[in-house]
């Protein structure tokens, strides 16, 4: 039992140095600002790089398609 209680005691002091992305001090939406604008960037990311693997997938597709078809 007391090495579960020692687990949870090193859980909970490395969660106080954690930094979290929200501002406590502020309310309702705007306390999550931080963590809005990051989820903002994650998926525009995510959308702008499935655009260039589709676009490479397609290219690549297309030139083995020539190469194979027999000129």
């Amino acid at each position: 039992m007391g090495k579960i209680s020692k687990y949870f005691g090193e859980v909970r002091a490395e969660l106080k140095k954690a930094t979290w992305p929200w501002d406590p001090k502020e309310k309702g939406v705007k306390k999550y600002k931080q963590l809005i604008d990051s989820t903002i960037v994650v998926m525009i990311a995510m959308v702008l790089l499935g655009a260039y693997v589709a676009m490479i997938d397609f290219a690549m597709r297309n030139f083995m398609t020539f190469l194979t078809s027999g000129f």
